[in-house]
């Protein structure tokens, strides 16, 4: 019988099984319910029903919120892999490594220049997946190489926040990121351009002490969590019950802390409005052809090696 076990059986199970990819389905955190993986990215990765707001990578944030999906990389200035040569589990460099493979980002934070309804904006957007969206040197720099960008082209400059805070691989060099970018958001304010910081989840620790709870208007996703320490850090050091939806977007729009609570969907014409009314600049009819502008890149995404594009019309 040995032949039935060992070959006839092994066969039929090879051309039963089917390959199945391992985000065919994601289970929605809030209801538990499984939906199929294209339906939430065509969504904006909103998940239909529930409307949970899912994280978004740095590439699809930008595809969202650009014209045409059409945007340049913005060259970042080169750091130390590992200033302090950390060790604990793993080698810090490693954990580095890895966080490249996965995302193919080269650090936490990936800017780009092009236009929101044909007006220039420089946006820069921290991808949680890699490292938990830490703010370390090289994420620090990205800020301030944007910012300075936005002065530069006279332009807004948006951030999509997401991070757990500061990196601890850094140490101090990752501390002294909260006063270069919060000096950076003054260049930009002493230039008179806007800044606008949207919250998505989660976005704690240093980054909230700094830049993100910096800008001219606040806005945060649905659901979003939003603080510096832990709602259980803070239960222990007041010794009192925290309300409910203590440190989400909604209790922080009620309380002041947050200007507006937008929804994915309607995010990009609500940063297109802001810009037109923090630049003064005129409301562009619906109806109107848009404007042919030749130096816009024809391809996706190409690299920002060369000069600059040239600062759009006022």
């Amino acid at each position: 019988m040995n032949w039935l076990t060992n070959v006839v059986r092994p066969k039929i199970r090879n051309i039963l099984k089917r390959e199945t990819p391992e985000n065919l389905w994601i289970k929605c955190p809030d209801t538990g319910q499984l939906v199929f993986y294209k339906d939430v990215e065509s969504n904006q990765f909103v998940i239909p029903g529930s409307n949970y707001h899912m994280r978004m990578s740095a590439d699809a944030r930008m595809r969202s919120i650009f014209d045409n999906e059409t945007w340049y990389d913005v060259a970042l200035p080169e750091v130390a892999a590992d200033p302090l040569k950390f060790r604990d589990e793993r080698k810090y460099v490693d954990r580095i490594k890895d966080a490249r493979a996965k995302t193919g980002l080269h650090d936490s934070v990936k800017v780009g220049y092009g236009k929101l309804e044909n007006a220039g904006v420089v946006i820069a957007v921290q991808d949680f997946d890699f490292m938990g969206g830490s703010l370390g040197m090289a994420a620090g720099e990205a800020i301030v190489r944007g910012l300075e960008l936005a002065v530069e082209k006279q332009c807004p400059f948006i951030v999509f926040a997401a991070s757990g805070g500061a990196r601890m691989q850094e140490g101090v060099l990752s501390l002294m990121q909260l006063p270069r970018t919060t000096v950076a958001v003054q260049m930009l304010r002493e230039a008179h351009q806007p800044y606008i910081v949207v919250l998505t989840n989660p976005t704690t620790g240093g980054v909230t002490a700094s830049y993100a709870m910096l800008g001219d208007v606040h806005i945060a996703e649905p659901g979003a969590l939003i603080g510096f320490a832990g709602a259980r850090v803070i239960e222990q050091t007041i010794r009192e019950k925290l309300p409910d939806g203590f440190q989400r977007a909604e209790y922080l729009r009620d309380h002041g802390m947050v200007d507006m609570v937008v929804h994915r969907h309607d995010l990009r014409p609500t940063l297109a409005r802001l810009c037109r009314l923090l630049t003064k600049a005129p409301t562009l009819d619906a109806t109107a052809e848009p404007p042919a502008d030749t130096d816009e890149p024809a391809e996706p995404v190409p690299a920002m090696d060369a000069a600059p594009p040239p600062a759009p019309p006022a």
